[in-house]
């Protein structure tokens, strides 16, 4: 095969997984929002809420421990696409929930529904970003994070579109038939699966469990980063803050819907950003660990400096919707570095185990963050939040002070057109 040949290739498998990446994460925000929306109006307390997550976020630490085997072992278009039909088992399942039932049976119920979307969330997610890898040299590092921006960018961008989508679905057509209608759309994304190779991401020799843990120092480093990073948004952003919102600002469905749709939008939007922003701005050099530990270090302060004006008594739409945008900049610069970085400090043959390993810590982050989030609220507010989120960003800071600059090979493991 010529290059102009697998170039094309190359192009056409990475349109197709970021197809099917871009329809899973729609459903996910959307899914996010109805039920966090949902069972608040209704009577659940922010405690009771982050519990509806909890399995959601529990599923996805397992899923991305043996999701990355999986991957290497039967290619990833198998786990891909299990992924996505496990998203549309969950909406299904969520579409039978009876509102007349005790609290003691729906939220077990719920937790099982949140328990297949959060496989399929990390099945999806871990397949999507790891293919990246095997379509983009290890040399062609520039190329790489730009691929990689353009993939989460767009990821984020479409999972505030979900938000956006999840609160006017349960205006308009109720908590029903928005799952029956999101369900539908997924089912026909799972036919572009046809299109790609079977051995995407498979390696012949076998893979002991002893290998599912990393043994490369920089890919537990930047693990670890990533734990507390996604930590400290999850600790305020997912229970906290739309309760807050809702519970005592007033704002209606489709407000809170809404903004925090602009506001991953706009994250999305800058993380697309990052490779342009960084080369104008920046050395013109690919990300290395001084970049990580400068925007990591800068994200310390924002969380610290929305808590500050609350307790101030800044107007807190002032404060919140301020602060949030900071806030995703900062954030959205840190995601993006991130997500090139692991992929940076991979070898083709082991994309989807450390990858795996990787997301298994953003899993462990987020879940902490989750039930943080509602427990926190309960007792402290937002406030109490945000200060938790401080200290979980200035351990991820900490962290990456161990990081070295990344050194990429030149080795190609996986060329388009291998596999059937």
């Amino acid at each position: 095969m010529d290059s102009t040949t697998a170039s094309s290739a190359n192009f056409k498998n990475y349109a197709l997984v970021t197809l099917a990446y871009w329809g899973f994460t729609v459903t996910d925000g959307a899914l996010r929002m109805l039920v966090l929306l949902y069972f608040y109006n209704i009577g659940y307390t922010p405690i009771q809420i982050a519990s509806l997550f909890l399995f959601y976020e529990v599923f996805g630490v397992v899923t991305n421990f043996f999701g990355g085997w999986i991957g290497s072992q039967f290619g990833l278009k198998v786990t891909l696409y299990t992924g996505i039909g496990l998203q549309v088992i969950s909406l299904v399942i969520l579409s039978f929930l009876d509102p007349t039932w005790t609290q003691w049976i729906a939220v077990p119920y719920v937790m099982v529904a949140q328990a297949f979307s959060g496989i399929a969330k990390d099945l999806t997610k871990m397949s999507s970003k790891s293919a990246i890898r095997l379509v983009v040299p290890q040399d062609a590092q520039s190329s790489l994070f730009k691929w990689v921006a353009v993939l989460t960018g767009s990821k984020n961008a479409l999972k505030g579109a979900g938000f956006f989508l999840g609160g006017a679905l349960l205006t308009s057509v109720g908590f029903v038939h928005s799952l029956w209608i999101m369900a539908g759309g997924l089912s026909l994304i799972m036919f572009s699966g046809l299109l790609l190779p079977k051995g995407m991401g498979k390696i012949k020799q076998k893979v002991k469990f002893s290998q599912l843990f990393s043994k490369s120092r920089e890919i537990n480093i930047l693990s670890a980063a990533r734990f507390f990073l996604f930590g400290s948004r999850d600790v305020w952003f997912v229970v906290g803050l739309p309760v807050f919102l809702r519970g005592q600002l007033g704002w209606s469905f489709a407000q809170v819907g809404g903004f925090l749709a602009c506001w991953v939008i706009g994250y999305g939007i800058i993380q697309f950003s990052a490779p342009v922003l960084l080369k104008r701005f920046g050395s013109g050099q690919p990300p290395g660990s001084k970049t990580i530990q400068f925007w990591t270090f800068t994200l310390v302060a924002v969380p610290a400096a929305i808590a500050i004006a609350l307790q101030l008594n800044v107007p807190p739409n002032l404060a919140i919707v301020g602060g949030l945008c900071i806030f995703g900049v900062v954030f959205a610069f840190n995601s993006a570095v991130h997500s090139y970085l692991v992929l940076a400090f991979t070898d083709d043959d082991k994309v989807a185990l450390n990858v795996g390993f990787y997301y298994m810590a953003n899993s462990g982050g987020r879940l902490a963050g989750t039930v943080l989030s509602g427990l926190v609220y309960q007792f402290y507010g937002l406030v109490g939040c945000l200060w938790v989120s401080a200290f979980f960003v200035l351990g991820a800071a900490l962290v990456t002070l161990k990081l070295p600059d990344p050194q990429p090979s030149n080795a190609i493991a996986w060329k388009a057109g291998e596999g059937d």
